[in-house]
């Protein structure tokens, strides 16, 4: 906050302007009348301009007739102007009427000017409590040592036991009027604010909104890099810390139970004499539907940027189009006109009409042939001498012998793993044998081959060196017959 800083807010924000106004009185009370106090999130022009008429005409009756000389229309149309930015003037989908609402910046001023009044009670105790539990939550989310959190958790659990005998020993801790009140005030105080976080959120993608109608107007690259630009700003207001707080509130608060449990404990705490002394506002019963409708409305200002960009992908291609058949009537045009002397050499050459496409998934796999087919043609013997030791090294696995192991240790009992199965029948032939037995495993019905658990299994290969091969565990069973 230095010279330079605050001198460009005196000359920029709204809420300075609003504050340093000449009416700012007028202005500041009549919105907080209108918008702030009965928790109003917009209101049509017609129905604003008789409330603004009926303020000016009680303040004309109190102080002078000629203080206020403008009509109430004049009035909101220059609140609403950009260089004020007091109010906000839109039409809403569907509607000829233009609406207002207040925008952020008088909302911040109007809080700052309610915070100025002396207020007859100030509760403590709550925000003191509210500090504490944030602080513990803060440190319970954070805690990487599972023993910390258990016994934290015993802790509360050892709490709530010693009460739950409390209450039925007769013992009932109730709060006195003095802690009610000062709890329901908070209370009051936060759920009027959240709609000004609303209202924030709002205003954050409504700037983006018109951000992108500008870039749009004067963009003149390609579209991928305009496109890029746009959903990296949106990505980075919805991945900000503002926007998962809000989508988290908003999921949160879209769940109909929720919103049940609060409309119940609102009427509980409602019914309550010490509330009632208080007068509270009764619109605060209906408070959680209100904040629906705002957050409606910020969702509605995304959807309106996705529509944007719909619609600007939309006319891109329409022009493209049309490029691409003004270039064909030309091309036409062209061949009408020398179709009569036609040009001695090629007009156009093309390598290849249409591309080659060789897609590796088209290519069928290999299949063996049904009957294979035997070339009788004589092999001369050649002058080289060729070592055919290889020929005689090759291994040849014996399935049927190792489905006979199986067969015989499945006689005597009704299951037997490989590991088992390992043990009895030592492997000959090492991990080529051992794939043979999973062979036999995937095909037969009544096995199992369990990839929750492993099994080691060990032998000892031609050289007397020990292996260990670690597999999913296997296991054959006797086939049960069937009636």
């Amino acid at each position: 906050m230095d010279y330079q800083a605050i001198e460009f807010l005196r000359r920029t924000h709204p809420a300075w302007r609003l504050l340093a106004a000449d009416h700012a009185p007028l202005i500041v009370s009549f919105l907080f009348q209108a918008f702030v106090q009965p928790n109003v999130r917009t209101l049509a022009q017609q129905a604003l301009a008789a409330q603004l008429d009926d303020h000016l005409f009680h303040l004309r009756e109190q102080l002078r007739s000629d203080l206020f000389p403008k009509a109430a229309l004049q009035y909101l149309d220059d609140w609403a102007a950009d260089e004020r930015g007091w109010l906000r003037k839109y039409y809403p989908p569907g509607n000829d009427e233009p609406h207002y609402d207040i925008t952020p910046a008088t909302e911040r001023a109007i809080d700052w000017l309610s915070g100025l009044t002396q207020r007859q009670f100030i509760g403590t105790e709550s925000r003191l409590m509210t500090v504490f539990e944030l602080l513990r939550q803060i440190v319970q989310g954070t805690e990487l040592d599972p023993t910390a959190r258990v016994a934290a958790l015993e802790q509360s659990r050892a709490k709530i036991d010693a009460e739950i005998r409390r209450i039925r020993d007769g013992q009932l801790a109730l709060m006195d009027e003095t802690q009610i009140k000062d709890r329901f005030l908070q209370m009051a105080a936060t759920a009027r604010g959240l709609l000004s976080d609303f209202r924030e959120v709002e205003q954050n993608f409504r700037n983006l909104d018109r951000a992108v109608r500008e870039r749009i107007a004067t963009w003149e690259a390609s579209k991928g890099a305009l496109l890029h630009d746009i959903l990296g700003q949106r990505d980075a207001i919805t991945d900000s810390d503002q926007g998962k707080s809000f989508r988290a509130f908003w999921d949160f608060l879209m769940s109909p139970a929720r919103q049940d449990e609060l409309s119940a404990l609102l009427q509980a705490v409602f019914d309550l004499a010490p509330v009632k002394e208080l007068a509270p506002d009764p619109r605060l019963l209906r408070i959680h539907y209100d904040w629906l409708e705002a957050g409606e409305v910020a969702q509605r200002t995304v959807a309106r940027l996705s529509q944007q960009l719909r619609r600007y992908l939309d006319d891109q291609a329409w022009l493209e189009n049309r490029r691409i058949m003004h270039l064909i009537r030309q091309i036409e045009q062209h061949a009408l006109d020398i179709r009569h002397q036609p040009p001695d050499k090629p007009l156009i050459s093309l390598d290849e009409t249409a591309p080659d496409l060789d897609l590796t998934l088209d290519r069928p796999l290999f299949t063996p042939p049904f009957k294979p087919t035997l070339d009788d043609a004589v092999a001369l013997a050649g002058d080289e001498d060729i070592p055919a030791d290889a020929l005689f090294e090759q291994i040849r696995i014996d399935k049927a012998r190792l489905a006979a192991n199986v067969r015989r240790a499945l006689q005597i009992r009704n299951q037997i793993t490989l590991a088992e199965l390992v043990r009895e029948h030592p492997l000959e032939h090492g991990l080529a044998e051992l794939i043979a037995y999973m062979s036999l495993a995937a095909d037969d019905r009544a096995a199992v081959i369990d990839d929750d658990h492993t099994q080691h299994l060990h032998w000892t290969d031609a050289a007397g060196i020990t292996r260990e091969a670690v597999l999913p565990q296997v296991i054959f069973q006797r086939e049960v017959s069937r009636p």
